[in-house]
């Protein structure tokens, strides 16, 4: 069974920084073709930034040179670098993977 654990959300102030992490456990391929999402409240969610089959990455217009994916192979670990942070980046973070979607980490900015 395999399970997606988030994590390294919390709370900020406008311009700060964090890093969502997101740890695969169990079969391992499922680490290819990883994204994150967020859901923020009475919103839909939308995705964030991910990557393709082919390892390239895309963002949405919002986050592009203010976020960064990256992945640890060595410890099936997506990662969701997030500078410039702004109150609209506030909601619940999830990463998903072909074989399902984490918790969710919360991600709260203040102005």
């Amino acid at each position: 069974q395999v399970h997606l654990v988030e994590s390294g959300g919390g709370s900020v102030q406008a311009g700060g920084s964090l890093r969502l992490s997101c740890v695969v456990f169990g079969y391992t391929h499922c680490t290819y073709g990883m994204s994150w999402y967020r859901q923020a409240p009475g919103k839909e969610r939308e995705f964030v930034s991910g990557f393709d089959h082919y390892g390239t990455t895309s963002y949405v217009d919002s986050v592009k040179g203010r976020f960064t994916i990256s992945l640890d192979n060595a410890k099936n670990t997506v990662y969701l670098q997030m500078n410039s942070l702004k109150p609209e980046d506030t909601a619940m973070y999830y990463c998903k993977s072909p074989c399902g979607w984490g918790q969710g980490t919360q991600v709260t900015v203040s102005s």
